[in-house]
This record gives structure tokens, sequence and C-alpha cells, in this order.
């Protein structure tokens, strides 16, 4: 998706490893591996990618986890993420994985992370961006995997800043989760979760109160609860907002209907990101065109919005304020 709009230094934080993988890769990493696909060719992949709402895309999603198996899985999936986000003004990634989803088939721990990690450490000197994992729970198994996994990452909190909480949302409510994210809390990690995607403007209290998260994933049926939204106003709760993602999952009819300018109208830490580019038609910048063009917003709100991204990441305070005179200097 090409666009005339040109993309700013932006920080990324909602993308989620998995769904970066490219049709392309899937099938060369099934060749790899020896994994058989159901699927005959190419075009017939791609034909998959259509989806009628978010289950009916998870289960594509968890099918072609499949083809990761070894570190050099892992580590070339991320880096074909990277050389993308950094054309697209990526400078700085807080990128989701689900280690569950690769646990739960056999694949070790240790194998996801020392492939990420890789790609991780050699980041910034091949693409100039720098990058960081967030561990996600899947919401639809039992909290107590998720209670087993947590002191499993603490030796890898050199890449993991963080936990997350992902996977189909309706009728797995955060408060599921309290203890875990309580144990992550005393363990220093910042906490986010998927919250008002399909599921209702309470998950987002829960989120909030219940999990003690810093962002809020998605968010968008917060709009719907007014005193929601004078809360997430006052404390500058960030949003990490997905656009082609809500399109594609059908939870908006229309781009030019989605709630991003409402969010910013109503003083809202919104910020664009991409969250299963591979599956949803575009990365980041191909967001942000796509409701400049939608919505019609102006170069001062995608200003704002890149500017929050960077006030929104979990880095440290010298290099947001690096990042945020880098994006005061670029033109728009």
């Amino acid at each position: 998706m090409s666009s005339p709009v040109p993309p700013l230094p932006t920080a990324e934080l909602h993308v989620h490893i998995e769904g970066t993988l490219e049709p392309e890769l899937a099938f060369s990493l099934a060749a790899r591996n020896g994994t058989r696909l159901r699927y005959a060719h190419l075009d017939a992949l791609r034909r998959a990618y259509s989806f009628t709402d978010l289950q009916s895309f998870l289960d594509l999603y968890y099918e072609l986890t499949a083809v990761l198996q070894r570190p050099e899985d892992f580590a070339d999936l991320a880096e074909a993420y990277f050389t993308r986000a950094a054309a697209q003004g990526v400078r700085h990634a807080e990128v989701f994985v689900d280690p569950q989803a690769h646990t739960g088939r056999g694949v070790p721990l240790e194998v996801v992370m020392e492939g990420l990690g890789e790609a991780f450490r050699r980041a910034e000197a091949r693409h100039g961006l720098s990058a960081r994992l967030i561990a996600c729970f899947l919401r639809d198994r039992d909290p107590a995997e998720a209670e087993d996994l947590l002191p499993r990452l603490l030796p890898y909190r050199d890449l993991v800043i963080g936990v997350g909480l992902d996977s189909a949302e309706v009728g797995f409510p955060p408060e599921l989760f309290e203890r875990v994210f309580a144990r992550a809390a005393d363990e220093g990690l910042h906490r986010v979760a998927h919250a008002g995607e399909e599921g209702p403007p309470a998950y987002v209290w829960s989120a909030l109160d219940r999990l003690g998260v810093e962002r809020v994933d998605h968010g968008n049926r917060s709009l719907e609860d007014p005193s929601l939204v004078a809360r997430l106003r006052e404390e500058q709760v960030p949003l990490t907002v997905c656009p082609l993602s809500n399109l594609a999952l059908r939870s908006i009819d229309r781009l030019d209907a989605h709630p991003l300018r409402r969010m910013l109208d109503a003083g809202l830490a919104a910020t664009v990101n991409s969250d299963d580019p591979a599956y949803f038609g575009g990365y980041l910048h191909d967001n942000v065109a796509a409701v400049t063009r939608a919505l019609g917003l102006t170069d001062g709100h995608r200003r704002r919005l890149a500017e929050n991204s960077f006030r929104a990441s979990f880095l440290p305070e010298a290099d947001k304020e690096r990042h945020l005179a880098a994006l005061a200097a670029a033109r728009s």
C-alpha cells in the first residue's frame, strides 16, 4: 500500500511478531522445516487472509505458527518485520510475542527467545530502530498457565520489558489474570492488555483497576462509556489503536467510521499501530496513511499521533526526548 503522505518517526506499540508472518515467508519456513500446510500455493494462502471476525483470524494465525520451529525461524521473522517497519518510520518497537502459542506445540521457550533475541539485539545496527518484547498471556487459556510462564520469562529481562494479555477477548475478562499481573508488577515488569476491541467498556475498566495496566491495547469501545472516556483523558492512558485490523476483523464496516479522530478530539492519548500487518493489509505507516485519507487527518493530527507514540512507550525519559526532538525536526 503506497502513500503520498511521508512517514514520520514513530514508535510502534501494538504489533504481534507472529502477525508479521507474510505468506511468502510462511511457505519458505514450511519448506525449510518440512511442515505441511493445507494450502497448495501462495495464492490459496493469500485468499485465506480474509476474515469475518477475531476468531476466524485467530484460527489461521495459530495454524501458521506451525512453521516456526527453530531459532533461525524466529530470527528471520523478526528481521523481516524490522526491515518493513524501519521503512515505515518506526524508530522504536515494543513487540508482542505469544510464548504459549509455541510452547503449547512443543517449541521450547528458549528457542523462541534465542531466535528473537538475536534479531532484536542487532536491530539498531541493521535497521536504525530499538526493539523490546512484551510477552502476552493467552486469555482463552487457563490463567494457571500464565502463572507458570511468568517466572520462566524473568531470565530474559534484557529482552522482555513487560507482559500483556491477548487472543479471544469476549468471555475472558481481564480479572481472570489479576494474580499473574500483580506478580509481574512485583517483578518490575510493565503491564498492558487488549481490552475494548470486541469486549465491552467494562473490560477496559477491569484492565485498569484489576490488572493495573499502563496502556490499553485497542480500547475502541471505551467511547461507549462517557465516564471511562473522562478517566482515560484525565489520566492520559495510552490507547494503541489499529485501524486496518479493525476494518479487517469487521469491528467497523468502513474506515471512515473508525473512532480514531473522535478519540483525538476527546483528548485521548491515541496511537496508531499495525497489530498483525501481514494479515490485515498494512504496516504502521500504511495505517496512518489510510486513516489520514478516510478521516481527513491533518499534519497536526499525524504529528500528535507520533508524539503520543513516543510518550506512551516504555523508553527511558532521555530516549523519549531524543525521539521527540527528531520528530520535531522531521518534515511531514
